[in-house]
């Protein structure tokens, strides 16, 4: 045996050992990444089976067998008397409504897209059946609901929509700016006293339908004084119908479909140029530039134009559209609140500021008396500065043009807007003056201007009007 053979041949075998722990390393690590790699992609199978369970359950419910079979029961109560309405007849007997899909279903709010008279509508209501909604209790007492007078009517009415829009009767005389509003009592009594019988139990217990809808009576109450909503068109039992309009998108730049709403420019239409190419109509930019004017002006409408401030508290592009003539329309207004209610929603226990925030509206944490201030410290032009301007206007979007004086001077603007926070309080402590309405209304000034001048850049001019093509019907508190 050769000096020191064992110990090469216990090299050798430590090597062999070396390798194989190595190999074995590489092995389990090679493993390791496999069992991995499937644990992962089972994972994967597993959500997205998930959520197709989810999606299937839901979409049962939005079918358009069910969405039929809703409407079809409405018609049977219809066909009752349980239920009326201006839009009755035209769904169950002339066949002048027709269907088209459903397109939304959650918790018993049903939405469904439809065409009625050749124009497309939008059908709603909170709950899926009539019987879901709480009945007028004198309904329970024949004799009395017969002798329901016109005026009757308009007092219990005007309750409930007090009630839902968070209104008290002192708070209706109050006065405001504008108090273009006026009092609930006149804007529903004008149309509902002129009539020379009571109103049948079908007529009643339709209307308490409706008006149990909070959507639906802050439409109502806004009808005749706002451009800014959706339009009421009219109702069968607890439905009721809304113009379509083109819903905004997040994932669309210009957040609107702009091409079905192109409309020509005012100086080519009148030297007969409407619609002969792309010099007669509105630029993408131009009419981005437009929409945002519509904004500004819904804006001030909101805030000086009624007896209290509106305040919306959930705003994305998903809750607006668009008319054809550009106007902006709010289209869900489940979290818009009179500033009565607002203070109610507001006033509450906390801890920090962050427990003072309701979706988009915000107030500040007292830490003495920990208690939210009931008081808005934002307002509806920051958040769409923040969530709407902001996407618009950014050197990103703009590519090129983002260096042009007038754009410059829009995206600080825009900038400062988004980030004029703070003074609301302030601002309505004593009649509505102070420092921070007159940031709001100096920033809403600069905005105006910027946008005005960039349109006159352009070679835009005048304003447009327009409203929803089947205006002949007129729906009222009568025809409900």
């Amino acid at each position: 045996m050769l000096p020191g053979g064992s110990v090469a041949g216990g090299g050798a075998r430590g090597g062999r050992l070396c390798l194989l722990r190595w190999l074995g390393v590489r092995l389990w690590s090679r493993r390791g990444t496999l069992v991995f790699a499937l644990l992962w992609f089972g994972s994967w199978l597993f959500l997205n089976g998930l959520v197709l369970v989810h999606r299937s359950i839901l979409s049962d419910y939005c079918t358009d067998d069910k969405s039929k079979s809703i409407l079809q029961r409405l018609c049977l109560e219809f066909g009752e008397g349980s239920v009326t309405g201006d839009m009755c007849e035209d769904l169950c007997v002339l066949g002048l409504v027709e269907y088209k899909r459903c397109l939304y279903y959650e918790n018993g709010k049903k939405v469904i897209e439809a065409r009625w008279r050749g124009n497309p509508v939008i059908l709603k209501s909170k709950l899926e059946n009539f019987s879901s909604y709480e009945p007028l209790g004198i309904l329970d007492y024949q004799d009395a609901a017969d002798e329901l007078s016109p005026l009757d009517v308009v007092f219990y009415a005007t309750l409930e929509v007090r009630n839902s829009l968070g209104l008290a009767e002192e708070d209706e005389d109050e006065g405001g700016a504008g108090n273009s509003s006026g009092s609930l009592s006149r804007l529903w009594g004008k149309k509902l006293k002129k009539r020379d019988k009571s109103y049948s139990r079908a007529e009643l217990a339709s209307l308490w339908s409706l008006l149990q809808q909070e959507e639906y009576t802050f439409l109502r109450v806004l009808q005749d004084l706002s451009t800014h909503v959706a339009k009421v068109l009219g109702s069968c039992g607890h439905f009721y119908a809304v113009e379509y309009l083109s819903a905004g998108h997040a994932w669309d730049q210009n957040i609107f479909s702009l091409e079905e709403v192109a409309v020509p420019r005012l100086q080519d239409q009148d030297r007969g140029q409407a619609g002969s190419g792309a010099h007669g109509r509105w630029t993408a930019r131009e009419m981005v530039h437009r929409i945002a004017l519509s904004f500004l002006d819904m804006v001030w409408h909101f805030d000086n134009d009624f007896t209290h401030k509106l305040h919306l508290c959930d705003i994305k592009p998903e809750n607006f559209a668009i008319r054809k003539d550009l106007t902006v329309v709010a289209i869900d207004v489940d979290m818009a609140f009179f500033e009565p209610k607002m203070r109610d929603i507001l006033d509450q226990n906390c801890s920090s500021d962050e427990d003072c925030n309701f979706f988009d509206c915000s107030s500040r944490c007292d830490p003495e008396t920990h208690r939210c201030s009931p008081r808005r410290r934002n307002s509806n032009l920051q958040v769409i500065c923040e969530k709407i301007f902001r996407p618009w206007f950014s050197p990103t979007l703009l590519g090129a043009k983002a260096g042009l004086p007038l754009q410059v001077e829009l995206q600080r603007a825009v900038q400062e807007c988004s980030e004029t926070d703070g003074g609301m309080e302030e601002a309505e402590t004593d009649g509505g003056g102070g420092e921070g309405a007159g940031r709001g209304s100096d920033v809403h000034q600069r905005l105006l201007s910027i946008l005005n001048r960039l349109l006159q850049e352009g070679g835009s001019s005048g304003e447009r009007g327009g409203a929803w093509e089947g205006k002949e019907h007129v729906h009222t508190a009568l025809n409900f």
